[in-house]
């Protein structure tokens, strides 16, 4: 898969994890592991490309003695999610198309 468009796809998938409530690392890798399999090292870096486009932020809390880090999806977020779901209608068209001939020639 092109690595730019995956890039785009799991930054939507971190930003979907979050959407409903505040979420932390671990869980986050762990909502998305059903569908997306993603590792601590590839999703760190995107908490932190997120926070930095201000998609979502970020908050330290104790739990069991220790900090850790909350992440909340900001109104951006929630935009960034409904323009993937608008392209995403075009990109269904796009594999359509590249897909039709291969049905015609198997149907």
């Amino acid at each position: 898969m092109d690595v730019q468009l995956k890039r785009g796809l799991l930054d939507v998938c971190v930003l979907a994890a979050i959407k409903n409530e505040d979420s932390y690392g671990y869980r986050i890798i762990k909502d998305i592991k059903p569908y997306v399999d993603i590792s601590e090292s590839t999703l760190y870096p995107i908490l932190r490309r997120l926070e930095t486009a201000e998609l979502l932020t970020v908050r330290s809390a104790e739990h069991n003695g220790r900090l850790r880090k909350y992440y909340r999806i900001t109104d951006a977020g929630l935009e960034r999610i409904e323009d993937f779901k608008s392209e995403w209608a075009e990109i269904m068209s796009i594999y359509s198309f590249v897909t039709k001939e291969e049905t015609a020639n198997h149907g």
